[in-house]
């Protein structure tokens, strides 16, 4: 990846976020680690350091659902960086805990379902993503420049395939496919892009190693996510793309087919309506 990047890792302290954190580190970059567990972060940034000198890891407390958190210390780290942001890994996520609250059909009178599933793994990805873009797109733009800033996305395989016992879960994971997908074009238009993971069952922080029904289930090496995130980056033509990271494979998933050529006119007609009407609000 050449000299030194500014990187961001939401949810940096623990599971998929620490690798990541780690593999950054290993490279020699300036590494913040965003992470609501205090007491972790601490320990990982300090951990990180010791272990790979030539880079720069610092960790900042921030609960990702909370806009102002998440805006303070996206531009903390900005100018601490020296007025750069390279990569931002949107990773932060929760399990949904073991309980369906979206549905519960022995209730006499119904509950709000609990949604800090969704306020963490996909309204803190949003913002992390409109930060992540907005600090990117103060790169200077030249036509020379291959890439202004990349951003990734932790979905989930379960992001493509219903999870029954976990639907807002689910939900999130979908919600931020759409989201990476759909925000592509646009981004690519002034060369920052946005891809996303989809991992198989990887022994995280969400899964528990203290769990023993996990331990008879087939897990995804962590090296193999670590691979999808190279391959990821070092494409700067990469964008949109989704690589689900299943055993000791990364497979980049296409979106659905359009049903037919009627389906595919509406949906590229109404994106030129909305984007009219979105240039007239300007």
């Amino acid at each position: 990846m050449g000299s030194s990047r500014s990187v961001i890792v939401t949810g940096g302290a623990s599971g998929i976020g620490l690798a990541m954190s780690r593999h950054f580190a290993s490279q020699g970059h300036r590494v913040a680690i965003l992470d609501v567990n205090a007491e972790s972060g601490l320990e990982a940034a300090s951990e990180l350091a010791g272990e790979f000198p030539t880079a720069t890891v610092v960790f900042k407390k921030c609960d990702v659902a909370s806009w102002e958190e998440q805006a303070a210390v996206f531009k903390e780290v900005y100018h601490e960086h020296g007025g750069s942001l390279d990569f931002v890994m949107a990773n932060a996520g929760i399990a949904e805990g073991g309980k369906i609250t979206v549905v519960d059909l022995k209730e006499e009178e119904p509950s709000p379902p609990k949604l800090a599933t969704l306020n963490i793994n996909l309204i803190g990805v949003i913002y992390s993503v409109k930060l992540a873009a907005h600090y990117m797109n103060k790169k200077s733009f030249t036509n020379d420049v291959a890439s202004r800033g990349s951003i990734i996305c932790t979905a989930s395989n379960v992001g493509l395939y219903p999870l029954p016992t976990s639907p807002l879960y689910s939900a999130s994971k979908f919600g931020v496919v759409g989201l990476v997908r759909s925000l592509a074009e646009k981004l690519a238009e002034v060369k920052i892009q946005i891809n996303a993971l989809a991992p198989s069952l990887i022994e995280t922080n969400i899964s528990g190693p203290d769990h023993s029904v996990f331990d008879q289930m087939t897990l995804t090496p962590m090296p193999t996510l670590i691979r999808g995130v190279t391959q990821l980056l070092a494409d700067v033509n990469a964008t949109g793309q989704v690589a689900e990271i299943h055993g000791d494979n990364v497979t980049i998933r296409p979106h659905h087919e359009y049903v037919d050529e009627t389906t595919k006119t509406t949906i590229d007609q109404l994106s030129a309506v909305t984007e009219k009407i979105r240039q007239a609000r300007l």
